[in-house]
């Protein structure tokens, strides 16, 4: 990407930091804005983010989202809660050497799992190594803990989750979020597929915030927008 200046392309991914002019990174402020009005009645703080399937975007969609919540003046906490195929570490260039599993396998304390980025706001919390059991962790009531202690210090948490008809990941944490974003591929995904992720994540009780329509080519300026996880 030549647009990258050389400050940024570290930040390859994060089109909604180095270029925030741009129609994707419009995109995504009014994602967050639609997250916002949608929480009229009730703050929405926690909310994660899935696909139906792998390959979608999901990873790429909640990064970017998690950094216009931190342009908008949030303390922002992104955890990457992928435990099978993370990517948290690479996307913001962080080490991953105590994350999200070490404090769930009771290896160090919570606190020294989030780190700092080079965004203002922006804080991460990486997934660790790779664990044999993940959905156990997540399951886990030392899970419920970490999003009741980050509750207290941030003022908007994102979770990138693996996609929701691949494993019970998604599903088992929904339930500790305020809401869920859905992330589908435009052309990819099928319609029977995006239904039936939308049950799977309602039958949890936990708000579907909306659909994000990924890989979409815009009609209006002969733009579109490809990314690959």
């Amino acid at each position: 990407m030549s647009t990258i200046d050389t400050a940024n392309r570290r930040y390859e991914k994060l089109i909604a930091h180095w270029d925030p002019k741009s129609p994707v990174s419009e995109a995504y402020r009014t994602l967050r804005t639609n997250i916002q009005f949608a929480g009229v009645d009730e703050e929405i703080k926690s909310i994660l983010v899935t696909s139906t399937a792998p390959e979608e975007g999901k990873s790429t969609t909640s990064a970017n989202l998690a950094v216009v919540m931190a342009q908008a003046g949030k303390r922002t906490l992104y955890i990457d809660a992928d435990l099978r195929k993370p990517t948290a570490h690479h996307t913001f260039h962080v080490p991953n050497r105590r994350g999200l599993t070490n404090y769930l396998a009771r290896q160090v304390p919570l606190e020294n799992t989030v780190q700092k980025t080079g965004i203002e706001n922006l804080f991460v919390m990486t997934a660790g190594p790779i664990p044999p059991n993940p959905a156990e962790l997540l399951g886990s009531k030392k899970m419920r803990v970490v999003m009741e202690e980050m509750d207290k210090h941030f003022d908007a948490i994102i979770l990138d989750t693996p996609p929701t008809l691949a494993v019970a990941d998604s599903t088992i944490l929904a339930r500790l979020v305020d809401g869920c974003v859905l992330v589908v591929n435009s052309g990819k995904t099928s319609r029977d597929m995006a239904k039936k992720a939308k049950q799977q994540l309602e039958s949890t009780n936990t708000r579907l915030l909306g659909v994000v329509l990924n890989n979409k080519k815009m009609k209006k300026n002969d733009y579109y927008y490809y990314y690959q996880q």
